[in-house]
């Protein structure tokens, strides 16, 4: 099982704490295996916070052996955090863990060093003095979250699901976070202004499941007209049937989970080339360039030459830490 341990500090804010041990803990397998271990951690067995005093099982050992450590907010009023604790986050950094903040827990992965050279979010209303504590870290105040590959950041609690959701579904597949966020009673992925400049990979194909082969023919066909009707024709279902299966098992009907995977190689052709708007539109699968522009602002939040621009400048910030 992959062991995620959630660092309990004193002053933490229980809702911080309490949405990812909910998120991991309600992922299902399939075959209703549970794919996730969580435990909670502190540096004493009993923490404050607000009115209460929780009893914690695990030391900071428990960082040694988690496969991801999540680290929730704290009051305003917390103090710094102990040597100790920032010591441990280092050396699990050190050591591969994937680490990922909740909130103002951004805070904590600053002062550890982590977000050094990182393009980093946490809630808008202290992005500011994230910033200013922090001038090493490129702090981006209007995104849910950002994933940097190991280390990860979220914006207010709420974005702290959508990052658990997004850290499950890199892990297990769309299925699988798609029965989480239906647990959850969330979408599985929220569109908006505060989406720009979250770079994901093409939306995973659910292992497995009764629509692969459907989905990987669509990721090598974007770029070709592709109709409801002749998806529901290649998976030898009706359109009705196709469309409910798309929203059990992704979260999403099938022309939304099209036009993300063409907004998704867009991204990857403005980042990784130099192609006129005109071309990447129609390398995507976008009818015009009017189309792929008013996409892309949908979905990314920004136009694809500010996308593209700005991309460029945060790979020549980051790329010694990638």
């Amino acid at each position: 099982m992959h062991s995620v341990a959630i660092l309990v500090l004193d002053d933490v804010v229980p809702f911080d704490m309490a949405a990812p041990m909910q998120a991991f803990d309600w992922a299902r397998l399939p075959d209703g295996r549970a794919p996730y271990r969580v435990r909670k951690c502190a540096e004493s067995p009993e923490v404050r916070t607000q009115g209460l005093t929780l009893r914690v099982e695990h030391g900071l050992e428990a960082l040694e052996t988690a496969d991801t450590i999540i680290v929730p907010g704290r009051s305003e009023e917390s103090g710094p955090p102990s040597g100790r604790v920032l010591a441990a986050l280092r050396e699990a950094a050190g050591a591969g863990t994937r680490i990922a903040s909740v909130c103002v827990g951004a805070f904590v992965l600053a002062e550890a060093g982590l977000l050094d050279g990182l393009r980093a979010t946490t809630h808008w209303i202290a992005a500011d003095e994230l910033a200013r504590r922090h001038p090493e870290v490129e702090v981006a105040p209007d995104v849910l979250y950002v994933d940097n590959g190991q280390i990860l950041t979220s914006a207010g609690a709420a974005a702290g699901l959508d990052m658990c959701l997004h850290m499950i579904r890199r892990d297990l597949g769309s299925a699988v976070a798609a029965h989480t966020a239906r647990m959850c009673v969330v979408p599985l992925e929220r569109e908006g202004g505060q989406a720009q400049f979250i770079v994901h990979r093409q939306p995973p194909v659910p292992r497995g499941s009764d629509l692969e082969p459907l989905l990987e023919w669509l990721e090598d066909n974007l770029a070709g007209e592709v109709t409801l009707g002749a998806m529901a024709a290649r998976s030898g279902m009706s359109e009705r049937t196709l469309s409910r299966r798309f929203r059990e098992q992704t979260g999403t009907t099938p022309l939304q989970w099209l036009l993300r995977a063409r907004v998704r190689r867009a991204q990857y052709l403005l980042e990784n080339g130099d192609h006129s708007i005109e071309r990447i539109a129609r390398q995507a699968g976008f009818g015009s360039p009017t189309a792929f522009r008013e996409r892309f602002r949908r979905v990314v939040g920004t136009t694809p030459h500010a996308y593209r621009a700005a991309f460029l400048g945060r790979s020549a910030t980051t790329a010694p830490h990638a």
